[in-house]
């Protein structure tokens, strides 16, 4: 039986934009019945709100301030390996069809295939508008096309990547493969054709604490970022909008393309082992937020996650799983499937024990990160050097030059109220933080230093000149020779080791 994963993305759905996740509203009947067949996360979470660092980390399995991808347009390091090469040199056929948003070009991609991809069927944005003429480009990105008759399904992104899986599926059926399916929807300009155009005209989101956010006690960042929102009526935040209903509708629709791919690989490959997550969510007015950017809410990092197990186990069927996820956890997870070796650069570990019995519990937290939103831009808050951990029930954030954040996510799901100073949380918020700054020095965080340590209330932290006086060379021996020890010019017997000071005599 051939070994095969078929991997799914979206670009900006938010969790509760799945039927699945508790709001009958939402119509997305493809990825409800996928969770229906195998296992829902309710505690994923991505590696950086924002689009390029959050697929570099789901393509490489390593940090974003690992890989080089710490904002959008930034290339992934040349030493860096994809999970496309990584599949590709282990003998594993590897595809991606759709938006990759990783080789440092603009929004679209420089159309070029990354090493171990299949060239046949890559096909980033850049490659979709090359087929388009320029007026066609144009109306390509402007929102009211998605109500022009003309603008017919087969002329959107989302429906050529799925003609090109189906593809890819239907000639490889019998041979080992891993298939990423990228799409850009439901991320603007959401076009989508009829009846997804109009689906949900009239929405509105329930009233909850986040539309009330005063934002008070919250970094400064986060009341810059929401303008004008901070002082609207919380019935403004929440309300019909145009753009909302289109932005739902083109969720429906992607749910729908979906669809189509599931319906050929349940024909094809009955087999495989089906993943869906999204890069991120978008705060559509939660704690007066828009969009994505230099923050941590649970709108935009706790990701949606269905994991459907491959033939043989059946048996874990619409199955919930509490304890915390990340995406750093994936790449290992695909290798650990094919019998393949995980490399000690890997900064996740596999999930497939899991998979395989979701009870058990993979991570005590996990951790997620922001540098900076876009290197185009002058905009989005500029540099904004954060760094946030989660068990799943508390959840503390370092904004390394504003106000920290602590939450309790049990007592206070909506975070509303920042704990950070509360003498009462002081044990659970050490020991996160304590497990951030071990995080930032086992994955060799380039950003890493005192400052994340001496916060105003960890009084038993203080500055100092050495850190954690270890150095740590990288380990990436699959592809390059082991590294050599700055003290002896030989190859280095560990790679994590005391540093030595010198003291040089005359």
């Amino acid at each position: 039986m051939p070994r095969q994963i078929v991997f799914f993305m979206t670009d900006t759905t938010r969790k509760d934009m799945l039927g699945c996740y508790g709001d009958p509203r939402m119509q997305t009947p493809n990825l409800d019945r996928l969770a229906g067949q195998g296992i829902r996360y309710e505690r994923a979470y991505d590696c950086q709100p924002v689009c390029g660092p959050a697929r570099s980390a789901l393509f490489t399995g390593t940090f974003p301030h690992s890989n080089g991808v710490v904002t959008n347009n930034a290339p992934l390091g040349d030493n860096v390996k994809t999970l496309g090469q990584r599949l590709h040199d282990q003998g594993i056929q590897a595809a991606y069809t759709g938006k990759w948003h990783l080789d440092g070009g603009d929004y679209f991609g420089l159309g070029v295939c990354p090493d171990g991809w299949d060239p046949d069927y890559w096909y980033d944005m850049h490659v979709y508008l090359e087929e388009l003429t320029e007026a066609q480009r144009k109306r390509s990105r402007k929102s009211e096309t998605a109500y022009d008759p003309d603008w017919t399904e087969d002329m959107t992104y989302a429906h050529r990547v799925s003609d090109k899986a189906i593809s890819y599926v239907g000639e490889h059926a019998d041979q080992d493969f891993f298939l990423a399916v990228s799409y850009d929807e439901p991320h603007g300009p959401c076009i989508c054709p009829s009846p997804f155009n109009t689906m949900y005209e009239g929405f509105r989101f329930e009233d909850n604490p986040a539309f009330h956010d005063s934002l008070e006690d919250k970094p400064l960042l986060q009341r810059l970022w929401a303008g004008d929102d901070l002082a609207k009526d919380p019935e403004q935040l929440r309300s019909d909008s145009q753009m909302l209903s289109l932005f739902l509708g083109c969720n429906s629709y992607v749910d729908y393309e979906i669809g189509r791919v599931l319906a050929h690989v349940d024909a094809v490959a009955p087999d495989a082992m089906v993943i869906f997550t999204s890069d991120h969510g978008d705060m559509l007015g939660f704690h007066r937020l828009q969009a994505k950017n230099a923050a941590f809410y649970e709108q935009i990092t706790n990701v949606p996650l269905l994991i459907r197990p491959a033939k043989g186990h059946e048996h874990n069927q619409g199955v919930v799983v509490h304890h915390p996820a990340s995406h750093i956890d994936l790449v290992p997870t695909v290798l650990d499937f094919f019998g393949l070796p995980i490399p000690k650069l890997m900064e996740g570990r596999s999930m497939l024990s899991q998979i395989e019995d979701p009870s058990r519990r993979i991570n005590e937290a996990v951790f997620c990160e922001f540098t900076r939103y876009e290197v185009d831009h002058d905009g989005f808050g500029g540099l904004q050097m954060m760094r946030s951990v989660t068990d799943g029930r508390y959840k503390l954030t370092i904004n390394l030059m504003d106000t920290d954040e602590f939450y309790d996510l049990a007592q206070d799901p909506y975070e509303i109220i920042n704990r950070i100073n509360d003498s009462a949380c002081q044990q659970a918020r050490n020991h996160l933080h304590d497990l951030l700054l071990e995080h930032m020095d086992a994955t060799r965080d380039l950003y890493r230093g005192y400052q994340w340590a001496a916060r105003p209330w960890r009084v038993d932290k203080q500055p100092t000149w050495q850190n954690s006086g270890l150095t740590r060379q990288r380990e990436n021996e699959e592809y390059e020779n082991r590294q050599w020890d700055y003290d002896t010019g030989l190859p280095m017997e560990s790679a994590v080791r005391g540093k030595k000071l010198y003291d040089v005599k005359r």
